[in-house]
């Protein structure tokens, strides 16, 4: 337009670098094209005409929550003869409406954490990893420790679920690792660790939740039921944890472990390699932690149990048996998250695995087959409807050899030679090579002989060749001393 001041339309055009039409147009209407273009109007009739403002929003009113999917089928089972185009206009339709006129939502609060301050706990499953021991399925979680400042971590392998017992040891664990404790300790509600027990257990059980933190000088927190982004800090570190543990499986090729300490030391390792990415801000905050006390507290709980005619005694629905003499005997047992110490009185019986009761509600069993071998051999036929049968065979080639001898020979001689099989497994301490030439016989679908067993592994002590042993005169030991004195 400063050109047209001075020349005509095309001279004015021509400085401006377009064409003498465009002069005109542009001085007829000075606005952009852009804000010249009218707004697109609908090329097809609406499918949500009379019904997204009568029937949709009302809805939404009255259930804000409410999921498009389930309005879309409900319109459908309201107006079956009704097209409503697809269910992604329905969805563009009600995110637009909720933008507008929608509830407030929540909103997360980002936090500065100060060095030594926070320390968080939390419960990890693993079970979507698949790892196995010795070739069976490995049920079970990770306790998660975290300090959010420096970036420190700790994990533990969890057997059973979430319990006090569990965060006890893993607690105490990261701790010491750590070096030192935070100010506060924050877990979450602990819902699944409190569930189906009654009032009196649960105080119990906050007083000793307290009563940890208070040894280590933290002060116990918690966030609010249901609100998991309050952990947030530790909730977000458990995929990049298990993202991690993932991929070092994968590198291994396998993840199958030898036992459960070695796939505890795989762990170890992968945390320790995480940890050692933050060095620098974990040596920063470990300055900043209290000191530890001089010793732990306790990671157990201290059950009493009475030992039954059964030759065991049951705690928290799985039955443990015991050596047959402690039948009437009450015991003290010590309930870690992976074993229990029995005691009687002070004294330290043995220290058994801690079971699991089944999933569909069964009890669980952990049964020494030694420990009812000398009775069940006076019954043989016991072992047939024996509730923990399945247990009581200390490997699989029992159990296998057992199912084929009920095929071959019937029940009462299947039981017969299945327990004078025990029996020599446990008398001549010859378990695992019984069971490889059991395996062998399974795989030949053969019979064992108990004569030849019995020979092999309990020899006869007539045929056992007789060793003489001639003791020297102590007299020739008087010519040492004359050779020393000699010399």
């Amino acid at each position: 337009m400063t050109h047209r001041r001075n020349d005509t339309v095309a001279l004015a055009s021509a400085k401006a670098g377009f064409s003498p039409a465009t002069g005109y147009r542009v001085l007829q209407d000075t606005r952009l094209p852009s804000q010249r273009a009218a707004p697109r109007s609908r090329r097809r009739p609406d499918p949500l005409a009379g019904i997204f403002e009568e029937v949709v929003v009302p809805m939404l009113e009255a259930a804000p929550g409410l999921r498009p999917i389930a309005i879309f089928e409900e319109l459908r089972r309201r107006y079956p003869e009704t097209e409503f185009g697809s269910r992604r206009t329905l969805e563009r339709r009600i995110r637009d409406w909720r933008a507008l006129n929608g509830q407030d939502r929540e909103i997360i609060f980002r936090q500065v954490h100060e060095p030594g301050r926070l320390g968080m706990s939390d419960f990890t499953c693993m079970n979507d990893l698949e790892v196995s021991i010795a070739g069976v399925s490995l049920d079970h979680m990770l306790y998660h420790f975290r300090l959010p400042c420096g970036g420190f971590e700790h994990a533990h392998v969890i057997l059973g679920g979430e319990s006090f017992v569990a965060l006890a040891e893993g607690l105490q664990n990261a701790l010491w690792s750590a070096g030192g404790a935070p100010k506060l300790h924050r877990t979450d509600s602990l819902s699944a660790a409190f569930r189906n027990l009654d009032a009196d257990t649960k105080a119990d059980l906050t007083r000793r939740y307290d009563a940890l933190c208070a040894h280590y000088g933290m002060e116990p927190t918690r966030n609010n039921k249901g609100v998991a982004h309050e952990n947030g800090a530790i909730e977000s570190a458990h995929g990049h944890l298990k993202a991690v543990v993932k991929d070092a499986l994968l590198l291994r090729g396998t993840a199958d472990f030898a036992d459960l300490a070695d796939y505890r030391r795989f762990i170890d390792e992968v945390v320790t390699a995480r940890n050692r990415r933050h060095g620098p801000g974990i040596d920063a905050e470990r300055k900043s932690l209290q000191s530890l006390p001089n010793a732990r507290t306790t990671d157990y709980e201290e059950i009493l149990v009475t030992v039954t005619s059964s030759g065991g005694f049951t705690l928290r629905k799985v039955f443990y048996t015991v050596p047959s003499r402690l039948i009437g005997h009450r015991l003290r047992v010590r309930l870690y998250d992976d074993r229990l110490d029995v005691f009687i009185g002070g004294t330290r019986l043995m220290t058994l695995q801690r079971g699991r009761p089944g999933a569909n509600g069964k009890h669980g069993h952990i049964v020494d087959y030694r420990h009812v071998i000398h009775s069940l051999r006076r019954k043989p036929m016991a072992l047939l409807g024996l509730v923990y049968r399945d247990s009581l065979f200390p490997r699989e080639p029992y159990r296998l050899m057992f199912e084929y001898l009920l095929e071959a020979v019937g029940e009462r001689e299947a039981c017969r030679i299945s327990v004078e099989l025990l029996a020599m497994a446990h008398e001549r301490a010859c378990e695992a090579e019984l069971a490889q030439i059991l395996a062998e016989d399974l795989a030949a679908r053969r019979i064992p002989c108990l004569t030849s067993l019995r020979a092999r592994f309990c020899p006869d002590p007539a045929n056992l060749p007789e060793v003489v042993v001639e003791l020297v005169p102590l007299s020739i030991y008087d010519g040492l001393i004359e050779q020393g004195e000699a010399a």
